[in-house]
């Protein structure tokens, strides 16, 4: 039997206010607590950085501006309230865009024997799309909650979730993947 895991990737309060949609935290929270209640592991990844972030070059074009940048400004991993980390839950730090990158995320889930990741996050764009290429070489399954991420483009959204996700994963949304456990 598979072990399950669900990624709830990048969303930090100062992530969050940048994609506004009223209707995401209460659907991702409901992903959460379903998972919690059929014994599905809950992994947060979150980005950080050390104070005056001395894992970033200047020539990262996303990550470059904190480069030298006070605590403050690297350091605003604070994952938003309304979807917070609860006992037992797992929190992983990355240092790019892909979950995998710079954390010990791979080491947490082979520790746990978990094989089947449920992806979901800001943006799908993003650590969505990184993270599920790498997981995919690394020979996991793979689920998407297609509605468990957001992008600030529709369109990439709908393309990435449509065309490009489904050749490496199951895609569906939260309302199916909560009614099928």
């Amino acid at each position: 039997m598979s072990e399950q895991a669900l990624l709830v990737m990048d969303v930090q309060r100062m992530i969050v206010d940048r994609y506004p949609d009223p209707a995401y935290l209460p659907r991702l929270r409901k992903a959460i607590d379903t998972a919690r209640a059929n014994g599905v592991r809950v992994i947060y990844v979150t980005v950080g950085f050390r104070p005056g972030a001395p894992e970033i070059s200047p020539r990262n074009k996303l990550f470059g501006r904190l480069a030298g940048a006070p605590a403050s400004a690297a350091q605003a991993n604070d994952i938003h309230p309304d979807v917070a980390p609860g006992p037992g839950d797992i929190v992983v730090t990355k240092r790019r865009v892909s979950a995998f990158a710079g954390s010990d995320l791979d080491m947490v889930l082979r520790a746990n024997d978990i094989d089947h990741l449920v992806l979901t996050g800001i943006a799908t764009s993003g650590v969505v799309l990184s993270t599920l290429r790498q997981a995919a070489d690394l020979d996991f399954t793979l689920t998407v909650l297609s509605d468990g991420c957001l992008d600030n483009d529709p369109e990439v959204h709908q393309v990435l979730t449509e065309k490009v996700f489904p050749m490496q994963a199951e895609v569906t949304t939260v309302a199916d993947w909560v009614a099928a456990r």
